[in-house]
């Protein structure tokens, strides 16, 4: 799973990266999601999640994204001068899903800050 803050501002760094990471966790602990590698970049991010079959992921992803957003604005005051709104993440998200090619992807999520440098 990959989504975006809303604009693509690049400000998933410092304490708001480590909020939004801990947040995710806790969210997929709530709901016994198994995050396999998550990485967070400027101004998206990465998730490989292992989803139980009883759950529909549109709407795992909507839980994260939304719940997510809740709390990241009770935690960041100073993100209201950008989203005045309150709405965090942009519309949307990228999602695949994974079979033979879970080693790669892995690989992938791991390393993708050295690939964008």
């Amino acid at each position: 799973m990959i989504w975006c803050p809303k604009y693509r501002f690049k400000i998933l760094n410092g304490a708001l990266q480590r909020s939004v990471g801990d947040l995710l966790r806790q969210l997929c602990d709530w709901k016994k999601l198994e995050i396999l590698e998550m990485n967070i970049q400027e101004d998206h991010d990465h998730l490989l999640l292992s989803v139980p079959p009883k759950f529909v992921v549109s709407e795992v992803v909507g839980f994260l994204k939304g719940k997510s957003a809740i709390k990241i604005f009770g935690k960041h005051l100073e993100l209201k001068k950008w989203y005045w709104v309150r709405h965090f993440w942009a519309k949307g998200y990228c999602l695949s899903t994974v079979g033979l090619d879970q080693k790669r992807i892995r690989q992938y999520v791991r390393k993708i800050e050295e690939l964008s440098n």
